[in-house]
């Protein structure tokens, strides 16, 4: 597992309000359909832009790009997030 895929699973554990553990997901399992709301989803974002230090440009602010792990990932990379920031 790579140091971003940790950062997005405990930012998840932390924010998401997933009914279940963030550790039984897979990478492309639905986070909606596990449990996380829009309003978990916008807390999710906000962590993930403190965490990697970027910020999520607004065509990127869909449901879309929160829907998976994988989806995350894909849209991190994009924008060029490597690492988590140590704060």
């Amino acid at each position: 597992m790579s140091t971003t895929e940790e950062g997005i699973r405990s930012v998840l554990a932390e924010h998401a309000r997933l009914p279940v553990d963030v550790s039984t997901l897979g990478e492309e399992d639905d986070l909606y359909q596990a449990g996380m709301t829009s309003h978990a989803s916008v807390n999710v974002m906000l962590a993930l832009e403190d965490l990697f230090d970027i910020e999520f440009p607004d065509a990127k602010l869909r449901k879309k790009t929160f829907e998976s792990i994988a989806a995350i990932q894909e849209v991190l990379d994009e924008l060029g997030a490597s690492a988590p920031v140590d704060r």
